[in-house]
């Protein structure tokens, strides 16, 4: 196996390795206390991340075992439209691109929930829980 395609899939898996230790220490909050992690503390939007480059890396390894190799600037969209041309040219079915369309916008969808959610909690510690404590000790 050619080198690069081997160190795309070793970041691949070491993408989805990270995105999975993510969320379990999102989701188990013994996880939490052990590593002295505020349990209110979520890496959502990492596993999000790591996941998407996993994919990422693995359609770049992908591509190179087709001698088609990408670089910057503007790489995530060169891998996007050669995966589109490899099934325009029915090298890959056009469902795994349909697949690679789904789980972007997943990713995209779920990194602006993410954003509406810290805006709302900074928005309150920042300005609400301020104004709140403000006239709490106003009213002593």
């Amino acid at each position: 196996m050619d080198s690069l395609v081997k160190l795309f899939l070793e970041r691949a898996e070491s993408e989805i390795i990270e995105a999975e230790a993510l969320f379990k220490i999102s989701e188990d909050n013994n996880l939490k206390t052990t590593l002295k992690i505020d349990l209110v503390k979520t890496f959502y939007s990492g596993v999000i991340s790591h996941s998407y480059y996993s994919i990422f890396y693995s359609a770049k390894a992908y591509l190179l075992t087709k001698e088609i190799h990408i670089s910057s600037p503007k790489e995530h969209q060169k891998v996007y439209n050669a995966l589109s041309k490899l099934v325009k040219n029915g090298v890959i079915a056009k469902d795994l691109l349909n697949i690679y369309d789904r789980e972007v916008l997943k990713a995209e969808a779920l990194l602006e929930i993410l954003r509406d959610e810290l805006g709302k909690r900074t928005n309150f510690t920042y300005k609400s829980l301020p104004q709140l404590i403000k006239n709490l000790l106003q009213s002593q």
